[in-house]
């Protein structure tokens, strides 16, 4: 439930995602509320589990008085519908699937993902610092921005703005190094 910032007085749902100002039923301020739709559904609970009902019935491993549903593929514990954990179309169990973590015997299970944005930008943005190593971490953030302007970036969509800046700013520093070597030449 939302309250009124001023009185705490309970507000309406009526005057939720409203494009202006509403005022409070109670002390009459004007109010505006931004609320996830989420907010005024009603919430249904989750699969809790089938119980056991027969004898004859195979129980879960890791809840006994819960029906089993599947065993796991990896060590063939039978698991509830809660226990059960499917992973491109392997059903496991938390044991098989945190040990497939750790000993990275899962290849579907991508546990980090490298930024080549943020490394190139990274490099680009500390190498401005030590203006002294840019002649050779300018060519190798160019090589990262050309060699991974495909590759996958973060599990949420990001744009290519980092690797442009990053181009940008070594693209710079490479005609800055070269306007110098030509300048240094031409004076001897």
């Amino acid at each position: 439930m939302i309250k009124c910032t001023k009185c705490a007085s309970p507000l309406d749902a009526d005057i939720y995602n409203k494009n202006q100002l509403s005022p409070c039923p109670n002390c009459g301020v004007p109010i505006r509320v931004d609320a996830f739709p989420a907010l005024l559904q009603n919430v249904t609970p989750g699969e809790n589990g089938e119980r056991l009902i027969l004898d004859d019935d195979a129980g879960c491993y890791y809840h006994p008085d819960k029906k089993a549903v599947i065993a796991c593929e990896s060590c063939g514990r039978f698991l509830c519908a809660l226990c059960d954990l499917e992973m491109h179309g392997r059903h496991l169990c938390a044991a098989c699937l945190e040990t497939g973590t750790k000993t990275k015997s899962i290849k579907t299970l991508e546990t980090r993902r490298t930024l080549y944005d943020n490394m190139a930008l990274h490099i680009s943005i500390v190498s401005l610092l030590f203006w002294f190593f840019s002649f050779i971490t300018a060519p190798v953030v160019i090589y990262l921005v050309v060699r991974h302007w495909r590759s996958q970036s973060s599990i949420m969509p990001r744009t290519k703005i980092r690797f442009m800046a990053a181009f940008l700013i070594a693209g710079l520093q490479i005609a800055a190094w070269s306007w110098g070597v030509y300048a240094l030449i031409r004076l001897t």
